[in-house]
């Protein structure tokens, strides 16, 4: 039934868009995450990568989280010369994480979720309907 495949469709969107929000809340955790030490690495940025895959039972391509990737962009240098992971210099290693960037993606994130959320909402009204056509 198509009205049970996009219900199907919308709600693996939802799954995807909520799990790019978990990795979206670990960013802005650690955004002000110092290393302990000297050397140690900061934590890095993370994002989400998805892709369609065909779902041959169903005959339709299904959204999937790909991979989780780290980000290249070097680390933040904030001085802190009293930290227990300064360098030489003061300066300790932060996360490569911008809050505002962060935001922007939760909100983006959360629209898209929204939105799929409609979809479902909408294709069980349009299900429940033809079910009231039927017994009419």
């Amino acid at each position: 039934m198509d009205i049970m495949n996009a219900m199907e469709i919308s709600s693996l969107g939802m799954k995807a868009q909520g799990a790019r929000i978990r990795v979206i809340s670990q960013n802005v955790a650690n955004a002000d995450t110092a290393p302990l030490k000297p050397g140690d690495e900061p934590y890095r940025r993370k994002t989400v990568q998805f892709k369609n895959v065909m779902d041959r039972e169903k005959g339709m391509e299904v959204l999937q989280i790909d991979k989780v990737t780290e980000s290249k962009k070097a680390p933040k240098l904030k001085y802190m010369p009293d930290h227990p992971a300064a360098d030489n210099n003061g300066y300790v290693q932060m996360p490569n994480v911008d809050s505002i960037i962060e935001l922007m993606d939760m909100r983006e994130a959360q629209r898209t979720y929204e939105a799929n959320l409609g979809m479902v909402e909408m294709a069980r009204s349009m299900a429940m309907r033809t079910l009231e056509l039927l017994r009419g």
